[in-house]
């Protein structure tokens, strides 16, 4: 594809994403790829860059588009983008927008008036609003200026910048250096992460799902967050362990190696689809000691099941506020009413999780959050009406699970996020059950 063909064809996909604001962009984007399978991998890639690129910003172009009263159009909004965040002009938007074989129609007299408005205009104006400006939506700002204070502004630029692709080595199948060494042998360099002793990290966008290490079982995709969460955990062989919002399993899969194969974990969520994918992946990483179970309306499962798991992980449904910078589209899609829900499905799914914990027994709740009233705010309301249970430091959890040196933070719980850290946006409370 020529390079004005890419443009057009990420303005068809901006399209596409705004027919449809409540799907996730990926799943879009799936869709849109599969019906154009003409796009070879590469163009694929390049297309689908224009586009997040467009939708990481889009609250400012928006803002930008609002001041001088256009609509946002798939067809505005990438030329806003290519002025304004490509640092191009307006007669650099009319080479493109050509009409030329595969390239946009040319600008209409109205487009081109209202782009003409925005040219040389600072693309941080001094006009727009804190949110505006932070790219932050305004309903979560009174979370995050809770969470991170004065430090608000870096922890809103490391919300909107680029991610690594951070990897978890497979223990049950062979060690970090082997599966580095496999994965250099196929051209892909890692380094191992910082702070979680499974995780290699890839500088940069490889196709890590087509490698053998991928394939024979080797290697997960995980953020070195998500891997410090299964660490957390603590469980160890032999131990009865309960996954109850397992969805595609990743943390089973983490607390499967710790267990070395040994013991019994339930692999719960709501989702069918989740655990058919799930079940596909604890087969391929040769985990043999876990099963998954559908949560229904009515299950009797877990009230069958109270007070007899050592550990029991409760990764919770969330606003995902802490991987924005993986899903950009998600801060556009997600609203104060989605927050208001979540609290209460989060209250709920906790106050029955916690039935399963065994007296003496450990309780971690986590998500992918970074707002207050879905961690912190949480985990004291349910040890304000649970007198039985209590938090245990993170200093000492993070002990008690094995890890070398000090943890990423201080105080009771773990609150991590990209600009501190370099990981996605987790939070994780470990609970202990008085014996």
């Amino acid at each position: 594809m020529t390079p004005n063909a890419r443009i057009s064809a990420a303005i068809a996909l901006l399209d596409a994403l705004e027919s449809a604001p409540r799907r996730p962009a990926d799943a879009v984007a799936n869709d849109f790829f599969r019906a154009r399978r003409f796009i070879g991998g590469g163009d694929r890639r390049a297309v689908a860059d224009r586009a997040w690129g467009v939708v990481r910003e889009r609250a400012r172009l928006d803002w930008h588009l609002d001041h001088v009263g256009a609509a946002p159009t798939g067809r505005l909004l990438m030329a806003a983008h290519m002025m304004l965040v490509e640092g191009g002009g307006l007669a650099g938007v009319e080479a493109a927008f050509n009409g030329g074989q595969y390239a946009e129609g040319p600008l209409s007299g109205d487009e081109r008036r209202l782009l003409a408005k925005i040219e040389g205009r600072p693309y941080l104006h001094p006009r727009m609003d804190e949110a505006t400006r932070l790219n932050l939506p305004e309903w979560a700002l009174p979370g995050l200026r809770a969470r991170f204070g004065e430090a608000l502004p870096e922890a809103a630029a490391g919300l909107e910048g680029s991610a690594p692709l951070d990897l978890r080595v497979n223990l049950l199948r062979t060690t970090r250096d082997a599966a580095a060494q496999a994965l250099a042998a196929e051209g892909i360099p890692t380094t191992p992460t910082p702070l979680s002793p499974w995780g290699l990290r890839v500088a940069d966008r490889r196709p890590v799902l087509a490698t053998q290490a991928f394939a024979d079982g080797l290697i997960e995709i995980q953020d070195e967050g998500s891997q410090l969460i299964a660490l957390l955990a603590d469980a160890r062989p032999g131990m009865k362990v309960a996954d109850y919002c397992a969805g595609a399993a990743g943390k089973t899969l983490a607390m499967a190696a710790t267990m070395g194969n040994r013991g019994r974990i339930a692999a719960l969520d709501v989702s069918a689809p989740r655990l058919t994918g799930a079940a596909k992946r604890l087969r391929r990483a040769g985990v043999d000691n876990a099963e998954t179970h559908l949560l229904e309306a009515g299950d009797r499962w877990v009230k069958r099941r109270a007070a007899t798991f050592d550990r029991v992980l409760v990764d919770a449904p969330c606003t995902g506020t802490g991987t924005w910078r993986r899903n950009p589209d998600a801060r556009l899609r997600t609203t104060l009413s989605d927050y208001d829900e979540l609290i209460t499905k989060q209250r709920a799914i906790l106050d029955r999780a916690a039935s399963l914990v065994r007296p003496g027994g450990k309780l971690i709740y986590a998500t992918c959050s970074v707002l207050p009233g879905e961690d912190e705010e949480q985990v004291r309301d349910f040890l304000g009406h649970h007198a039985d249970f209590t938090a245990v430091p993170l200093a000492e959890a993070w002990a008690e699970a094995g890890m070398d040196g000090s943890p990423p933070g201080q105080g009771q719980h773990m609150a991590l996020a990209p600009h501190s850290h370099g990981t996605d946006g987790f939070f994780a409370a470990v609970l202990r059950r008085q014996a």
